[in-house]
């Protein structure tokens, strides 16, 4: 019997010293150093990761980021800080500041790299 609690005790010792937790670090973002359009570059992105159904669409979970609606929503709910923009709430949650990065399938370097620049030079409606 003492044998089986000194074994099982051995494999959890061994179970408990095999898990460890790696923090995990988000990469740099790469520069974008070229001017940032709100309907060439931002909308696309907000297309393809945030306004599909049950998402930030109309009626979804604010901001609204239709391509229509996306500007104003950002602007007049103060998700933009231009004065300092990784203070930006927008950039923060995409990047995983906020809790969950935005999308929830994960964050996209270049996404986040595009969204920053344009808040950088701006934030302009363009």
């Amino acid at each position: 019997m003492r044998l089986n609690q000194r074994m099982f005790s051995l494999v959890f010792l061994l179970f408990l010293a095999g898990c460890y937790y790696d923090a995990y670090v988000m990469p740099d973002n790469p520069e974008i150093t070229t001017d940032v359009s709100f309907s060439k570059d931002i909308i696309p992105i907000f297309n393809q990761s945030c306004n599909s159904s049950g998402c930030h669409n109309m009626g979804g979970t604010a901001p609204d980021l239709t391509p229509t609606n996306a500007y104003n929503a950002l602007k007049s709910g103060n998700y933009i800080n231009t004065s300092s923009p990784e203070n930006s709430e927008l950039y923060q949650w995409m990047n995983g500041q906020r809790s969950l990065p935005m999308p929830l399938s994960g964050p996209n370097q270049n996404y986040n790299a595009y969204v920053l620049a344009w808040i950088k030079q701006g934030a302009l409606n363009n």
